[in-house]
C-alpha cells in the first residue's frame, strides 16, 4: 500500500486555531484538495471555551469510520493536545501539529491574554505524551512561539520535530497560502506503523 493510498483511506480532521476558518489559509486550501477531509465546525457560542473546542473536536471524530489523520494549527494544536488529556473516545492515526501558539507566554496585542486563557481553561498546556504519532512543525520566526518552546512541546508530547526556517506563523499574515509541506507530513503519517 502506498502512502498516497493511505491517505486515501485515511480521512484527515482539520482542527483551525481560535480564528477558526480563514479562506486563504493552508488548511482551507488543503481541505479543498484532499479526497475524505472533515472539519472542525466553528463555533457558534463560548468561542473561547477550551472545553467547547475539545467537545467540538470530539463530536468531528465521532463522525468519521476509519482512520483519522488529524492536522492542527496554532491553538488548534494544543486544542489537541487537551483533548488527547481527557478524551479516550477514538484512536487516532496520526498528527501534523503545525505553528503550535504557545499559550503559556503573552502573544502580541490582538490575542487572547494569558488571564483570559486561563480563565476559558487553556492553561496549562498538557504536556502528556500523545497517545499516536505526531509531527511538530515550529517556525524559527513564529511570533506565537518560540524556537524553544516549540521543541519542549515535541518533545513533551513524542513528536517529531521539525524546524520550518522563517516562516512566521505560517499564516496568511506571514504571507504563506499553499503549504505543501502538509502533504508530506500527512503522508509520512498514513504510512503504515
Amino acid at each position: 500500500m502506498t502512502a498516497q493510498t493511505d491517505i486515501i483511506s485515511a480521512t484527515v480532521l482539520i482542527v483551525p486555531g481560535l480564528r477558526e476558518h480563514v479562506a486563504d489559509h493552508w488548511q482551507t486550501l488543503l481541505a479543498r484538495k484532499l479526497p475524505r477531509v472533515r472539519s472542525v465546525a466553528p463555533l457558534e457560542h463560548d468561542k473561547l471555551s477550551c472545553a467547547e473546542r475539545v467537545a467540538a473536536i470530539d463530536r468531528a471524530l465521532a463522525s468519521i469510520d476509519g482512520p483519522v489523520i488529524v492536522v492542527a494549527h496554532s491553538a488548534g494544536v494544543m486544542m489537541l493536545a487537551h483533548w488527547a488529556s481527557r478524551c479516550k473516545s477514538r484512536a487516532i492515526h496520526g498528527a501534523l501539529l503545525a505553528a503550535p501558539a504557545d499559550l503559556e507566554t503573552p502573544m502580541p496585542p490582538g490575542y487572547p491574554t494569558i488571564d483570559a486563557l486561563d480563565a476559558h481553561g487553556w492553561l496549562p498546556v498538557p504536556r502528556d505524551v500523545l497517545p499516536f504519532p505526531s509531527i511538530v512543525a515550529g517556525s524559527s520566526n513564529d511570533p506565537l512561539t518560540g524556537l524553544d518552546r516549540a521543541r519542549e512541546f515535541a518533545r513533551s508530547w513524542g513528536s517529531r520535530f521539525v524546524e520550518l526556517g522563517d516562516v512566521g506563523h505560517l499564516n496568511p499574515a506571514s504571507g504563506h497560502g499553499e503549504w505543501p509541506m502538509a502533504e508530506e507530513f500527512i503522508s509520512q503519517l498514513a504510512t503504515p506503523r
